[in-house]
């Protein structure tokens, strides 16, 4: 019989990320963000390869990033809707840690499935954020899928990508509800 944590449980049903533009200071401090990145970096990893890293950013880093933004946005002709999307997610933030796919070689270990335990540190360093009481976010947006923008914003090297920007702060609303998925159109019982 299953040992269950009944808390843990009821946290990831009823979880629901807090809009980045609505999370506010204070924000986690060196001291409070470890533990946070500590968890996440629990995620499943085949092989042990640690095919991700941690870039946290704050204060003049994000100003910085949100120049950057709108000056990558206009050298790949961005619509102006567009540049002021990937450039607000950094004006408008106090603390993000970018999460960087960084695949290590393997021969027995495909490169999707680093992406997918890059992808999962995502998820995990969003849960551990808001299980520990912050309002957190997990973004990506074109930025995120410009190289130019990884290299010179945060130093990537050819080989890797950014996976997601995971925004953290104090929430200053309450979350908005959205539809969740239809779950009798999604599953599918294999049992023959």
């Amino acid at each position: 019989m299953p040992d269950p944590n009944p808390s843990a449980f009821e946290f990831l049903l009823s979880r629901r990320s807090r809009p980045a533009k609505t999370l506010t200071l204070p924000v986690p401090q060196k001291e409070q963000l470890m533990p946070l990145l500590t968890a996440a970096a629990r995620t499943p990893d085949h092989g042990k390869l640690e095919p991700w890293r941690f870039v946290v950013i704050q204060d003049a880093a994000m100003a910085r990033l949100a120049d950057l933004a709108e000056a990558r946005g206009k050298a790949l002709g961005k619509s102006p809707e567009d540049i002021t999307k990937g450039r607000n997610q950094f004006d408008q933030g106090n603390l993000a840690v970018a999460v960087i796919e960084s695949p290590k070689p393997s021969e027995k270990i495909p490169a999707v499935e680093q992406t997918y335990s890059a992808g999962a540190v995502c998820l995990a360093l969003l849960n551990a954020a808001l299980a520990s009481g912050w309002g957190a976010n997990w973004l990506s947006g074109w930025p995120s899928h410009d190289a130019a923008f990884g290299a010179e914003g945060l130093g990537l090297q050819a080989h890797e990508r950014i996976a997601g920007f995971i925004h953290i702060g104090t929430e200053s609303t309450p979350p908005p509800e959205r539809p969740r998925p239809d779950m009798d159109a999604i599953v599918e019982w294999a049992d023959a």
